[in-house]
């Protein structure tokens, strides 16, 4: 008889960011995959254990946390599923421990901007997902009357552009267009996130990616997308959030893939102020600096760049402080031909994006170790508030009853080195290969339910996620 009930038990485990790390038993109804019973420490269990329970005891080496949400991936499908598709997608989240991951509207063809498109999206993802999938609508110029018809069909909130976003079906938004959708935002709780570099004509030195210089060293391209692309868009943001703040129109503004740290005393202030603004980074920004980035190793390129090391070092700093709330991937891959890495790696013509949605929580805990973090702060940037971000913490982010069984089961001491055939994603270039980190992911466990393991990788699994939380 198959098992109708799942028990964990656990010597060590952080079910939250406010939780000490202790023993800990978790009850699961597998029929709903929800978590029906936690005990900590010496308690029992207040519930009678079913008979036909399946039984998973971690090693003394293990820790249990909650699933990871990874709030910014680019799954590209329908319309570029040559680049990564909900399948590769979300079996290389699994892979990482991440039981949740937030689609972004673009790169996909059509971008989730009306309902309509949605609805296709929706339907492509279907019995493919190894995770569950949110998706983040878009705002382009002129669909503001589609953002309330989004948000309920269920989109977590949206997403624009400020600088030419590389792909024609999603153009960027001005200042004007900005203010049309927060308006239409007003009173919803949802959410209008940012990529934001601007070029600004207002006594600011302008500076564009020239395509027609060539450049395989990296320099020519970090020199192209300076902080000040950041600094500017980040002010117009802060301004906007602010006036309607004191319109009493408040809107959730959010800073996506942070890399300018001449940013941070902008944001430090307008947060210290009462503005209801976010701000995430990316694990590469946190992993990788400029001055290590080899001559046409154009698997780095990403926008904005990877900065200098003195630059990631104040990134660290903020989010210890609090300044920067979580940690995304940002996974944006592509296929090789677009990285050039066999023709010239030349990063000025190179598809921007890095794929590395399979090693976020090996690579802070690796950089971050060193830095004194603690398993509960990791909990915080990589689930906790994620979930919140995205409007999914009554399910997602700790192990509590009533949330989803959604576990990860880690080695935090162990070590490995991240070989091209670990790779899960569709295409197996990444600037993670090579590295040697502490932390492996042992088992993965969305809603009860295990979708991968360190030996057997996914095996015959089936695909249980859900396409749309």
């Amino acid at each position: 008889m198959a098992s109708t009930h799942l028990l964990v038990k656990a010597n060590s485990a952080v079910l939250s960011p406010t939780h000490e790390n202790a023993p800990a038993q978790i009850l699961v109804d597998k029929s709903t995959g929800k978590i029906v019973d936690v005990a900590v420490g010496n308690a029992e269990l207040s519930s009678a254990i079913p008979e036909n329970v399946e039984i998973i005891e971690l090693k003394d080496n293990q820790l249990l946390v909650p699933g990871l949400v990874d709030a910014h991936v680019h799954l590209n499908e329908p319309g570029r599923t040559e680049w990564e598709g909900f399948e590769t997608g979300t079996k290389a989240a699994a892979a990482g421990g991440v039981t949740t991951v937030v689609d972004m509207p673009l790169n996909a063809i059509p971008p989730t901007t009306t309902v309509a498109n949605f609805n296709l999206k929706k339907d492509a993802a279907q019995g493919q997902c190894y995770t569950d999938v949110g998706f983040w609508g878009g705002v382009i110029p002129g669909n503001q009357f589609d953002l309330q018809p989004l948000i309920k069909n269920g989109v977590r909130g949206f997403k624009c552009f400020l600088i030419e976003s590389g792909v024609d079906e999603f153009p960027c938004v001005n200042e004007k267009e900005v203010r049309a959708a927060m308006e239409k935002l007003v009173g919803t709780d949802s959410v209008l996130q940012f990529h934001a570099e601007m070029e600004c004509g207002h006594g600011h030195h302008e500076t564009k990616a020239d395509v027609s210089q060539a450049g395989d060293a990296y320099n020519t391209f970090l020199d192209s997308r300076p902080q000040s692309l950041e600094v500017n868009a980040i002010d117009m943001i802060i301004r906007l959030t602010r006036e309607f703040r004191d319109a009493g129109k408040p809107v959730r503004t959010h800073i996506v893939h942070l890399s300018a740290a001449d940013a941070l005393p902008a944001i430090r202030a307008a947060r210290a102020d009462g503005l209801p603004l976010t701000v995430e980074t990316c694990f590469h920004y946190l992993t990788f600096f400029s001055e290590s980035i080899p001559d046409g190793a154009t698997h780095y390129k990403c926008c904005p760049p990877i900065r200098e090391n003195d630059n990631r070092e104040k990134l660290w700093e903020a989010l210890l402080d609090g300044s920067i709330d979580y940690i995304v991937s940002d996974h944006s891959p592509c296929v090789a031909e677009l990285k050039r890495l066999d023709v010239d790696g030349d990063f000025m013509k190179a598809w921007g994006g890095v794929s590395g949605v399979q090693f976020g929580l090996p690579s802070v805990w690796t950089e971050g170790r060193k830095r004194g973090i603690s398993f509960q702060q990791l909990v915080n940037w990589l689930s906790y508030t994620p979930s919140k971000m995205c409007r999914i913490q009554d399910r997602k982010g700790e192990i509590k009853v009533g949330n989803d069984a959604d576990f990860l089961i880690w080695e935090p001491e162990s070590t490995f080195t991240v070989q091209a055939a670990d790779l899960q994603f569709k295409n197996k270039l990444s600037p993670y290969v090579g590295l040697e980190m502490h932390g492996v992911v042992a088992k993965t466990i969305l809603r009860g339910n295990t979708v991968f393991t360190a030996e057997t990788k996914f095996g015959d699994k089936k695909a249980v996620g859900e396409a749309v939380l």
